[in-house]
């Protein structure tokens, strides 16, 4: 016997149909927003075939820079108002000093080559400019003629030489003619070479990044990313700026992967939860020096010496290294800023290691997160009487790399530096910070949970401020999950 559905259930069936498909349909869509960092992209503009626009011939590097004038009348003047020109910050006010002070290559140490200073032949091949050497007459920042435009454009025939004029032997009607967008190639000549050699200095810039593969940068390999796509530039002025070189950095003068991708890019609301307190660098740079080993410790005190050279662990110049491959970075609360910079003349800390640089952030610090960072240790000379590290001359005829004469070297740098030497030297340990932020990995090369969290984790909790790894005590920090 076949039961028939009353009318009335059937027009109820139908005017709930009704009332409730249009509002499951307008529901607003609580799903995370799909990341689409392509989207962000800048467009490169089309570039101009230069051959028949400067068709030489130039006896020089200025006058290429000449004739590039004539057509970018502003250029040169937009390049000087550019650390890349100055070396140098702005003026600032720091606590442990009464006068203002500036911060850049111009005047500050380092734990690597130590100072610009003391090798001005080759240290200034990698500024933006034309026969740096501080003679009779000191190099000329207001002269646009002295801006090399061929560094950072020229694609061929070109490379810098001592004192950052033209190598012997450049074509500079060829590389006049090859000038385009700056490519990997061009900033790579000098950033990827910092502190004397390849991948010497920051640990995740290096020559494989000229033609990496995926695994190498998956920006650069998988999708041909060049430089200026991050680091985007208007009147010469090229975002991101270097920690080590400046005390305070505006967000808007620096790269952040929001620039591209949303600030919750994955479908799993878990890891969306860790981004505002842990980098995204933090879990996408798994390791660094992946293809070329990086500098990790650097001992002037054993300089001097005649015993066997290599390349990675003994140079007569430079003393003793340490290098090292696929490296696990350290985890530090880092704001973007400094809390400290060390300046020259400032005193050496005598209970421990000195810092060049000291980052700012802590685990109660809202604006910071959990970055990853390479530190370098060196063991540098400092003026035992004084108290502060020096600064040694060690290019040139008489500087320490002809003589090894530390005395004769700390002598001459006494009319560079400004600084006295007491005749009295050691050596001293110092540390310097250095932010990993590139060779950013595949997705599927990024950290997972139990890589941070569980028995054998990475993440010294109790060092970044927590009680423990907080997976396991089921607790929360003082501000965030």
């Amino acid at each position: 016997m076949k039961i028939k559905t009353p009318v009335w259930i059937v027009g109820l069936v139908a005017t709930l149909a009704i009332i409730t498909i249009p509002i499951i349909l307008f529901i607003p869509d609580q799903s995370p927003a799909l990341d689409n960092p392509a989207s962000a992209l800048p467009q490169r503009p089309e570039e101009t075939n230069h051959a028949a626009l400067l068709p030489g011939p130039y006896a020089s590097g200025a006058e290429v820079t000449r004739a590039c004038l004539d057509c970018h009348p502003e250029a040169a003047s937009q390049v000087m108002q550019t650390t890349h020109w100055t070396w140098e910050s702005e003026p600032f006010e720091v606590s442990w000093r009464d006068e203002p002070v500036t911060i850049g290559k111009i005047n500050q140490l380092n734990n690597f080559c130590i100072s610009a200073q003391g090798n001005q032949k080759s240290c200034m091949s990698c500024h933006v400019g034309y026969g740096w050497e501080e003679g009779a007459e000191p190099f000329d920042f207001s002269n646009a003629e002295n801006v090399d435009c061929l560094v950072c454009h020229a694609q061929t025939g070109y490379a810098k030489g001592s004192y950052g004029n033209p190598a012997e032997g450049s074509d500079l009607v060829a590389a006049a003619q090859s000038v385009s967008l700056p490519t990997r190639e061009n900033c790579g000549t000098c950033h990827f070479n910092g502190g004397g050699g390849n991948n010497v200095k920051h640990g995740d810039l290096s020559e494989a990044l000229y033609y990496p593969d995926a695994t190498t940068d998956v920006h650069m390999g998988a999708y041909d990313f060049q430089c200026i796509d991050c680091h985007q530039t208007s009147d010469h002025q090229i975002k991101g700026r270097l920690v080590v070189d400046n005390m305070v950095i505006d967000p808007a003068e620096q790269v952040a992967c929001t620039d591209c991708h949303t600030g919750a890019p994955h479908t799993d609301e878990r890891v969306n939860n860790h981004t505002t307190r842990v980098a995204c660098q933090t879990c996408h740079i798994p390791s660094f020096a992946n293809d070329d080993p990086t500098k990790m410790v650097w001992d002037w005190s054993t300089s001097g010496q005649d015993i066997a050279e290599d390349h990675y662990t003994y140079l007569k110049i430079k003393g003793s290294f340490q290098y090292a491959s696929e490296v696990q970075p350290s985890y530090l609360w880092f704001n973007g800023n400094l809390d400290y910079r060390y300046l020259l003349g400032d005193p050496i800390n005598p209970d421990g290691p000195t810092l060049i640089n000291d980052l700012a952030g802590d685990i109660n610090d809202l604006n910071a997160k959990i970055y990853p960072f390479k530190i370098h240790q060196s063991f540098q000379p400092y003026d035992t009487v004084n108290n502060y590290l020096l600064a040694p001359i060690t290019a040139g005829p008489e500087g320490y790399w002809t003589n090894f004469d530390w005395d004769l070297a700390f002598e001459l740098a006494e009319a560079v530096t400004g600084l006295e030497y007491s005749g009295e030297y050691g050596f001293t340990e110092t540390l310097m910070f250095w932010p990993t932020t590139h060779q950013v990995q595949p997705a599927t090369e990024a950290l997972q949970c139990a890589d941070c969290h569980g028995e054998n984790g990475r993440m010294d909790w109790l060092a970044l401020g927590y009680p423990g790894d907080p997976l396991l005590w089921g607790g929360r920090s003082q501000v965030n999950p």
